[in-house]
């Protein structure tokens, strides 16, 4: 993984999405491989722990929300690496106070130009958006 001139919390989202990615395959926690195959990770190894347990926890909550912000397109049919990293920005929108919203929208943004297809970008910025402007709406006081 090249972490070289990173932001530290790229690198961290980086690593989780990996993690998350092989997880779909083997179930394995891989985060303390990860994190450990690579240093510069490990100031941020609380947060690392933190997003990857959050994202496992809230599978079928993240499912749900990203199903009910899809128009015309069924669930299956969109790529891995977006789904996962919809469910990343979901939970750091939810459950993550000290991020503002849009840095989250913005950083998993940047992450789906190097991870994912050209039009992926594009697709998460639209679905985060809607999903942070009606977490606003359902948490006004």
């Amino acid at each position: 993984m090249t972490t070289i001139n990173l932001h530290p919390r790229r690198a961290a989202r980086q690593c989780v999405l990996k993690a998350l990615f092989a997880y779909q395959f083997s179930k394995n926690n891989t985060i303390k491989q990860l994190v450990s195959k690579n240093p510069e990770l490990k100031g941020n190894n609380d947060f690392i722990q933190l997003l990857f347990d959050i994202v496992l926890e809230n599978m079928k909550l993240t499912e749900n929300i990203i199903k009910s912000h899809l128009e015309n397109w069924e669930i299956e049919r969109v790529a891995l690496i977006d789904k996962i990293l919809l469910k990343m920005g979901i939970c750091e929108i939810y459950f993550i106070d000290d991020i503002p919203p849009k840095v989250t929208i913005s950083e998993m943004v940047e992450i789906a130009k190097v991870y994912s297809t050209d039009e992926s970008p594009v697709f998460i910025n639209g679905i985060l958006d809607a999903v942070f402007k009606n977490y606003i709406k359902d948490n006004k006081k």
